[in-house]
């Protein structure tokens, strides 16, 4: 599919509404680590990131 801007602007539309944004910052060396982690992993890193998080969260409960 060739790329558009109506397309882009489309999609920038649904992500704004349908996602919230969190901004993540790692120190200098550390997100090329993660992201050739999360592709060993067979997930993008986005997805690496959430499942990390929610795998957490869910440990976490856990201990209450």
């Amino acid at each position: 599919m060739a790329y558009t801007q109506a397309g882009n602007k489309a999609v920038q539309k649904y992500s704004k509404k349908a996602y919230d944004q969190i901004l993540f910052r790692v120190k200098k060396g550390e997100a090329e680590k993660i992201k050739v982690h999360a592709k060993s992993m067979g997930e993008s890193l986005n997805g690496f990131i959430s499942r990390a998080v929610n795998e957490t969260m869910e440990k976490d409960k856990g201990g209450e």
